[in-house]
């Protein structure tokens, strides 16, 4: 034990001597010596071998476990420890931060919507959004920066941001209107403004005037929320200030989970560089891929990195409920101070690395397709071209994939952190186009077990998560040492536009 020990303690104190020795002797102008040092030996540190029994480890607390790993089971909190405990055992300060889920929602009675004399009919003119929380209020009704009538050029925006509630009485109920942001967006903007209750009305538009059942997944602002026709939405607005009831009669259970969040000991804590990768599967199968995949290699570079004398602090999550819309990884930005946040110089996230029919997709920080999801926010574009440079000097194809709000980097785009990270595909179907870059099967998803029990150990490319791994470690090890590439933050303003996501959509 002591020799073992001793050794472990030479290899740590010969790794601090050759990667601080540049900084004593290396000129500002040739600074970036320390972090390309850095990098290639954490690249030739995390070995795709050891990713490997870490998906392994997965697989066998899935398969012990009903077969998966998804939030609120004893699989997932398996899945916790077992990475907590890799880390602890590595030396990172580990905090285990409890998120809250829905665990059951009940919709007990029909809701309620009257205006006068007017009663509305509760699953037909208007429904319950799931989860919604049990509330009977009678108030004031008051619209939210309402595009009426609706243009059909353009989507509405009512709700999206925090500043189309100025002027909004609180206690009042907010009258939304669908259009360009999710619906959970535009609720909990009314919550925080103080709304007693929320009616999100269809927009108007061809195709978008009648409203249907939607979970969106949102019960945290605490009022009773609905989705009504656009007959219903237009008729409550011509009547500004008109006293309207709304129930809705609902038993919420929340569970909770815990995030992984690892620190390393040293590093400036002004200038974090944060890892993030969910750990959750969805109920269906054990989630190898998705997300065993960027877990396993994010934990991996985690391992390595530990003895790195790195100049910025780095920050690894591994996120929970990210299947069940990014909660995790929300409940985590919403709870940093503006401060905090600040400090979080650059996110970087790893979500399906290994998919068996893959393509090597970066994050379009800059939009330079022009199409689809905006840009990230500023300092996107360079971890963009970082990651290009790794695949580049590689002689790997890259291609670009959206910020279109299905993972976890969701909610720090939201406010305003730069990110990117890696994507290998999961339902979507690879072009011939794709097939000539990467090889595999055009005409086939890129995942054909997506979301499906046989998401095992079998459903992975062996090849791409070797050099995604060796990816991820040369991103993180890159800016771990250096961040002169990424703009300084000060209080950065959230991203406008934010996608709309799964059943949460707009």
């Amino acid at each position: 034990m002591k020799l073992s020990f001793r050794k472990s303690a030479i290899r740590a104190a010969a790794l601090v001597t050759a990667l601080a020795l540049p900084f004593a002797f290396t000129p500002p102008a040739s600074a970036g010596i320390v972090d390309e040092a850095a990098a290639k030996l954490l690249v030739k540190k995390v070995k795709g071998t050891n990713v490997n029994k870490h998906l392994q480890a997965f697989q066998a607390i899935a398969t012990a476990n009903g077969g998966n790993r998804a939030a609120g089971t004893a699989g997932y909190k398996a899945s916790r420890d077992y990475v907590a405990g890799k880390l602890r055992k590595a030396g990172y300060k580990v905090t285990l931060q409890p998120i809250n889920f829905v665990e059951s929602w009940t919709e007990n009675t029909p809701p309620t919507l009257t205006a006068g004399a007017k009663t509305y009919v509760p699953n037909e003119d208007f429904y319950t959004f799931q989860p919604s929380p049990a509330g009977d209020v009678t108030a004031p009704v008051q619209g939210v920066d309402l595009t009426l009538p609706p243009t059909p050029a353009s989507s509405s925006t009512s709700g999206c941001e925090q500043s189309d509630f100025t002027g909004f009485q609180a206690g009042n109920i907010a009258l939304i209107q669908r259009g360009t942001c999710p619906f959970a967006t535009k609720v909990r903007n009314a919550g925080t403004a103080g709304a007693s209750g929320v009616i999100v009305f269809n927009e108007g538009q061809p195709g978008r005037t009648e409203a249907n059942p939607l979970d969106i997944g949102e019960w945290r602002a605490a009022i009773p929320m609905v989705y009504a026709d656009f007959f219903v939405g237009n008729e409550l607005a011509a009547t500004p200030g008109a006293t309207i009831r709304l129930k809705v009669d609902s038993t919420l259970v929340l569970g909770t989970d815990d995030n992984v969040i690892a620190e390393t000991r040293l590093g400036d804590p002004r200038n974090v560089v944060m890892v993030g990768a969910h750990l959750d599967s969805v109920p269906e199968g054990p989630g190898i891929n998705d997300n065993g995949s960027g877990s396993a290699a994010i934990l991996e570079t985690a391992l390595q990195l530990q003895h790195f004398p790195v100049k910025n602090k780095v920050r690894f999550a591994f996120w929970a409920a990210e299947e069940i819309g990014l909660l995790g990884s929300d409940q985590y930005v919403a709870k940093l101070s503006q401060a905090d946040r600040d400090r979080v110089r650059v996110y970087l996230n790893f979500d399906m690395v290994a998919s068996p029919n893959y393509a090597y997709m970066l994050y379009d920080g800059d939009d330079s397709d022009a199409t689809g999801s905006p840009a990230g926010p500023p300092g996107s574009a360079q971890i963009e071209q970082q990651l290009a440079k790794f695949f580049g000097k590689r002689n790997l194809p890259t291609i670009g994939t959206d910020f279109d709000g299905r993972s976890d980097y969701g909610p720090f785009i939201a406010v305003g952190i730069p990110s990117g990270g890696i994507f290998t595909g999961a339902e979507g179907i690879k072009t011939a186009e794709e097939a000539a870059l990467f090889g595999g099967t055009a005409g086939a998803a890129y995942d054909p077990c997506y979301h499906q029990a046989c998401d095992t150990i079998t459903n992975v490319n062996a090849t791409a998560l070797d050099v995604n791994s060796d990816a991820i470690a040369d991103s993180t090890a890159r800016y771990a040492f250096n961040l002169r590439s990424i703009p300084g933050r000060s209080t950065a303003p959230a991203r406008k536009g934010a996608p709309a996501t799964d059943a949460a959509q707009s």
